[in-house]
């Protein structure tokens, strides 16, 4: 389920984009348009004759309308704002006509072709799509007729015998390109219906134009040119109010095409599998105007939300920065007690050395407790054996990280307690720096930087621009808002007391970091961002690994906001946290995330179907903007500009696997499945700077560090 559901949630958007290109002309429509011709093989009696071709039969012959008989023919439509306006007219002065409609807008519109059906109108066809039939293969013009009527069935019920091309006029202008398609035509079974009077109101030349040239002369009967669809047809609809009357007293009567011939009606019912394949095809149109609809809604919102969060992020983040980095700033009296470092372990021998050693460089005071959650690789006698002053190792049966935690808290001496994973390094300072908040009594606990190390892979250089986007901007954002939504497990600070009062380290969920920090704003704790307590760890280089990675951390996030979810109509400071932090979380990191892969979907479709330019446009617009994000946040943070230079193959290729990976766990969420918990490979590639070697960490391959529990968005 986990990869149909996605798979077929892609197909059905994509047929359904699709299916709305096709009748909203953007996909297989040809709007090119034939010059006129030579007419050396169109008969004479057709050049000369009537504005009804019949050439079922194969010998040509033209009909016209008798004296004092008027048809009044409207074109493209059915349109929802003017062929109503028409219908009205026609309905008010008790006059009757034939509608050459176009399937696309038959299928769009279908209550409107039923209206002109109810009504007495005669149906004809115009063609699916509107195409210039002259250049089309013979292939291409049955297509557009039996998607014409396939509309016509789905929409009335019907199917119709007349048919008028699209860009035609009069007999007389049937040239040797236009003649061989209405042999055609005829040969398919239809009267081909051209006009001789020609209103001109798609040049929308004014009421009292229109009027003149749709007057018949000298009591002639007629086929009259109008539309009802193609752009602003007031004109038509205000001439109606004029030429109706004035040629009714004049003795003429409006009439349908085959009722003015004296023959049987054009309309056939149409019945059985035909009949419920246009009533699917019309459904299947209605629900993609629909869906497509509300899904553009959707992703202006959404964008829109997006764009808005992005200026909101650089703005808060300006404020923190400039706050913090002033000269007389500071949390309070200076914390310079001993701290209780915290290392859960899990087979963990690859890196548990350079991690212990990276602690015991501090330069804050501390004791360093390693717990083993039963590892089989030997990872705490490998610690023991290290025999580093401030060292303690608590061994333990296998129970999970949530269980290794609580038991360090409990062996811990010091009302401060830091938390790091096992493949992580700190720098000198950074203990020092992530316990300086908790000056303030208000600090419940503090967030530090935790940064990729090996970003020398392609794949670690775009977690390096989501670690440093995300933790640079994000939490100073999230610090100024007082909604930090993780304290993450690779760097994390928490006061003793604070821990405490919520229980400690919750096996609930997935994303432990995430679940206690959200009970800590629940309990009215402040939590904070310390930016200068920077951490190193290993980020995964290998698609696997960072999808498991990833998924396990979507799947935690959601379930933390799940537990939480009573914060929303609590008081006090959970409530606070539940209207405020519990909808950000929410929205930007579940919710548009999984809106997201539909901005890819409709980039795809523009670029393919058009409008190209604009598409292309918008698309760079929006990678601009994360362009500035992302380098305002190197900035804050020092590092080099020139890993941005991937930005954009990550937006194309990154960041679609994080949003499937949302979508699998929105599926393992909503289906009722259950995760565990996975071990990852480790490296222990990564160094702090300053470290043995003295180079800036990196790694040749590495597997994922237990780090902040959600994607940058």
């Amino acid at each position: 389920m986990r990869y149909l559901l996605p798979t077929t949630f892609l197909v059905a958007l994509l047929a359904m984009l699709m299916l709305r290109g096709y009748v909203h002309s953007e996909i297989l429509a040809d709007h090119r348009v034939r010059d006129a011709d030579y007419n050396t093989r169109v008969p004479k009696d057709v050049r000369s004759g009537g504005p009804v071709i019949d050439a079922r039969s194969g010998d040509a012959t033209t009909l016209r309308i008798p004296d004092r008989r008027i048809v009044l023919t409207f074109d493209d439509g059915p349109d929802p704002v003017w062929t109503p306006k028409v219908l009205d007219k026609l309905k008010e002065y008790d006059a009757h006509g034939v509608f050459f409609v176009t399937g696309n807008m038959a299928a769009r519109y279908p209550d409107l072709v039923e209206r002109m059906v109810a009504e007495g109108h005669e149906i004809g066809l115009h063609t699916f799509n509107h195409p210039d039939l002259s250049y089309q293969s013979t292939g291409r013009i049955d297509w557009e007729l039996s998607q014409n009527q396939l509309a016509l069935a789905g929409a009335a019920g019907i199917r119709t015998s007349l048919f008028r091309p699209p860009y035609s006029s009069f007999s007389y202008a049937m040239d040797n390109k236009s003649w061989p398609v209405t042999e055609y035509i005829g040969s398919r079974g239809y009267l081909t219906v051209v006009n001789d009077t020609d209103s001109e109101d798609w040049k929308r030349p004014g009421v009292r134009a229109i009027v003149e040239r749709a007057t018949p002369k000298d009591g002639k009967g007629a086929i009259i040119l109008m539309h009802d669809s193609g752009g602003d047809r007031s004109q038509t609809v205000a001439a109606l109010d004029t030429l109706l009357p004035d040629l009714a007293e004049r003795g003429y009567t409006f009439t349908r095409l085959t009722t003015a011939l004296d023959a049987p009606s054009a309309h056939t019912p149409v019945t059985g599998s035909a009949l419920w394949k246009g009533k699917a095809f019309v459904s299947a149109v209605a629900v993609s105007e629909r869906i497509t609809g509300v899904l553009v809604v959707g992703l202006a919102v959404v964008g829109v939300l997006v764009l808005a969060r992005f200026g909101l992020m650089l703005l808060l983040s300006f404020l923190h920065a400039r706050k913090v980095r002033r000269r007389n700033f500071g949390w309070g009296p200076p914390v310079t007690r001993p701290v209780s470092v915290l290392v859960p372990a899990y087979n963990e021998s690859a890196c548990i050395e350079a991690t212990v050693r990276s602690l015991a460089a501090s330069e804050h005071p501390i004791e360093i407790i390693v717990i083993d959650d039963g590892s089989t690789d030997g990872t705490a006698d490998l610690v023991e054996a290290m025999r580093l002053p401030r060292v303690r190792v608590v061994r333990q049966r296998n129970a999970g990280k949530p269980a290794a935690l609580n038991n360090g808290i409990r062996h811990a001496r010091y009302d401060i307690v830091v938390m790091m994973d096992g493949d992580t390094v700190f720098e000198p300072a950074t203990v020092r720096e992530l316990v300086q908040p908790f000056g303030d009594p208000r600090v419940g606990a503090v967030a530090g930087n935790a940064k990729v190390g090996n970003r020398d892979s392609l794949i670690g250089a775009w977690q390096h621009i989501e670690y440093v986007m995300g933790f640079n901007l994000d939490r100073r954002m999230y610090d100024v808002l007082g909604c930090m939504p993780t304290i993450p497990g690779a760097v994390g600070a928490f006061r003793r007391e604070a821990l405490d009062r919520v229980g400690g380290m919750s096996e609930d969920t997935l994303a432990e970091d995430t679940d206690v920090t959200m009970a800590l704003h629940r309990d009215g704790w402040r939590v904070v961002y310390a930016e200068n307590a920077r951490a190193w760890t290993e980020a995964p280089e290998s698609v696997q690994q960072l999808w498991s990675q990833r998924y396990r951390w979507s799947y935690g996030t959601m379930q933390a906001i799940w537990k939480h979810r009573r914060a929303v109509i609590e008081r006090g400071p959970s409530g606070r946290f539940g209207r405020v932090g519990l909808p950000f979380v929410s929205l930007f990191m579940v919710v548009a995330p999984l809106l997201a892969p539909l901005i890819d979907v409709f980039l795809l479709y523009g670029l393919v179907f058009g409008p190209t330019g604009r598409t292309v446009a918008a698309w760079f617009g929006v990678l601009v903007v994360q362009a500035v994000c992302a380098a305002y946040a190197f900035r804050l943070d020092k590092e080099r500009m020139t890993h941005l230079i991937s930005l954009p193959l990550q937006q194309i290729l990154y960041r679609q696997l994080m949003y499937v990976v949302l979508l699998q766990s929105w599926i393992t969420a909503l289906t009722g499945g259950r995760l565990r918990w996975q071990k990852l490979r480790r490296t222990g590639a990564v160094e702090a700077p300053g470290g043995s070697s003295g180079r800036r960490p990196q790694g040749p391959g590495a597997a994922a560090g237990a780090v902040d529990r959600r994607p940058y968005v």
